[in-house]
């Protein structure tokens, strides 16, 4: 376990979004770490609040209620101006890389912008700086004039990558980076960003809906459902004892092979509404292993080996 001081410390942070009458209550109270160098995954199914927490880390989503340390000072609650301070050490990365380019922009004025913008290149010497930060995500400089619709999807996203790279990060959130990429990209992704995080040190919120990719990349994993994080875990120890009903059946969904073809138990039911989450538990309605004080009384994070369970039966 990574023994250095938090680089980002979350706090009962809570996201809420005003639609029809109704608040959504898209984050709820969660709270966690990232140390130095670490990769935290944050997994759960759609609509769970992963990409509104990480929205809500660089001001793009309003918190409600909570607060966000970087190096211990807060980046929740400040002025737009103040978090811009912040903005060069905690970049996102998009699940949609032809989205998040700018169609009209070449690859070259892309990059450049960030490195002029942040002061990490002066106009002498921004090209020599943009064919660097495409030759660290494995892309040839002569590319740099052509624009995104002439890429591909996974050359796209290392544009992307590159692009977070150029302020020289110490915090990448990733949000569903691979998710768009056909497998075998996936992997390329995935490899790239762990080499380029071995050797700059860059941590890591990983953020997917895929265990799949998880215990390939991630130290530790945060599962989280309808808000809450309701297990957070070192990867090895969840794979092996999952503690939560809800990270077992995530876990049992994942297509496997066996002898007669690919076996996978989906899991059962919908995710609920983030306007009227199930009392008590909120994950009771789905749950194999509720019993009468589920629905009644909402359980607490009890310690469990290397990290923590929000379930009555880790109590």
């Amino acid at each position: 376990m990574n023994d250095d001081p938090p680089l980002l410390s979350v706090e009962d942070l809570r996201v809420h979004f005003n639609a029809d009458g109704a608040v959504l209550k898209a984050v709820d109270g969660v709270s966690f770490e990232i140390r130095p160098g670490e990769t935290l995954a944050l997994v759960g199914e759609s609509g769970s609040g992963k990409s509104s927490l990480a929205r809500a880390l660089v001001g793009l989503n309003p918190i409600a209620a909570g607060r966000a340390r970087l190096f211990g000072e807060p980046i929740t609650g400040i002025s737009r101006q103040a978090l811009r301070r912040h903005r060069r050490a905690l970049q996102l990365i998009f699940q949609d890389p032809h989205a998040s380019l700018n169609p009209r922009f070449t690859i070259a004025q892309t990059l450049a912008e960030p490195l002029l913008l942040h002061g990490k290149a002066s106009r002498k010497d921004v090209d020599a700086k943009v064919c660097e930060l495409l030759a660290q995500v494995g892309l040839d400089a002569e590319l740099r004039s052509r624009y995104p619709h002439e890429f591909s999807g996974g050359q796209r996203q290392r544009i992307s990558i590159a692009r977070a790279l150029a302020v020289e990060p110490k915090l990448l959130l990733c949000d569903e980076v691979t998710s768009a990429l056909d497998v075998s990209i996936q992997a390329q992704i995935l490899e790239l960003l762990r080499s380029v995080q071995q050797r700059l040190g860059l941590a890591y919120l990983f953020i997917t809906h895929d265990l799949g990719v998880v215990r390939y990349i991630a130290h530790r994993v945060a599962v989280m459902y309808v808000g809450q994080i309701v297990e957070l875990r070192e990867t090895e120890s969840l794979f092996e004892s999952p503690a939560h009903p809800y990270t077992k059946a995530l876990l049992a969904s994942i297509p496997r092979l066996s002898a007669s073809g690919q076996e996978r138990r989906p899991l059962s039911g919908e995710v609920p509404s983030l306007a009227r989450p199930p009392s008590g538990c909120r994950f009771h309605p789905r749950c194999p292993e509720a019993f009468e004080r589920c629905p009644r009384e909402q359980p607490d994070l009890y310690p469990v080996e290397h990290g923590s369970s929000r379930c009555f039966l880790n109590e």
